[in-house]
């Protein structure tokens, strides 16, 4: 039986500032030595937790080259599509919204280059079509950027079909992702452009928990994201104490 859900979110969780920074930086999504560097670098383990753990929920086999052929999938604050592309490889039917026209231009246009079917919308999930549903959601690094996390994720719950999964990627708040996420990212090793993320904005996995079982959704995994300097690499940990990703599931 359908699950029921009651959005909270009546309007937008948009916030036009941070549409405007990301705005800024759609011509150089797609360079991996550009300013969106990091994120090219933490890409390959995002996509391996979605797929592995979505081939777990849906008793697919990981090694196949079309593990998730037929499943619906959402990538919310897609940007130009560093994770649409991948998925849609892997045989998943993808839907990239983002509230940028910009990151969207990029996006289709590195798509058409690559010969690649993906639906792009310049919107935000609280203006898709209510009725639509999607096997897996993603919200990846995107909770720290709105207005209101609760009504974000109220509306990113009410897309998913019953026995569907989402994905939240995020950073913690506390003083070690300060002294990590702002400081040192920005201000030290200049990976990010200052001003890129605000500690205060940050959620922590219990807030983050709290939200979503307000949306009748548990955490079924969770996991650390850790940066070896020494390697140049991100891995999974279990220290969630910056960035960290969980599942989350029907209750």
């Amino acid at each position: 039986m359908a699950m029921q859900r009651n959005p909270s979110a009546s309007g937008s969780t948009v916030d036009p500032a941070e549409v405007a920074k990301f705005s800024k930086l759609s011509a150089e999504w797609w360079d991996p030595n550009g300013k969106m560097a990091p994120l090219h670098k933490i890409n390959p383990l995002r996509l391996t937790y979605i797929r592995d753990t979505a081939c777990r929920k849906f008793s697919r086999n990981a090694k196949s080259l079309n593990c998730l052929s037929g499943l619906r999938l959402l990538d919310i604050g897609c940007g130009a599509g560093l994770l649409c592309e991948p998925l849609t490889r892997l045989g998943a039917q993808v839907i990239g919204v983002d509230p940028s026209e910009s990151n969207i231009a990029a996006a289709k246009l590195h798509a058409d280059k690559g010969h690649l079917s993906i639906d792009y919308r310049c919107t935000t999930v609280e203006q898709m079509d209510h009725r639509e549903r999607f096997d897996i959601v993603l919200a990846m690094e995107v909770v720290e950027h709105v207005t209101d996390v609760g009504a974000f994720l109220a509306r990113c719950a009410a897309m998913l079909k019953p026995g569907g999964m989402m994905v939240v990627s995020t950073i913690n708040r506390n003083w070690k992702s300060f002294a990590l996420a702002i400081v040192g990212a920005e201000y030290v090793l200049r990976w990010l452009p200052r001003g890129t993320h605000q500690w205060d904005k940050f959620v922590t996995p219990d807030e983050l928990a709290r939200h979503l079982a307000d949306n009748k959704l548990a955490v079924t995994e969770e996991a650390g994201v850790v940066y070896s300097p020494f390697a140049d690499k991100w891995s999974i940990s279990s220290d969630m104490d910056v960035n960290y990703m969980v599942v989350a599931e029907e209750m």
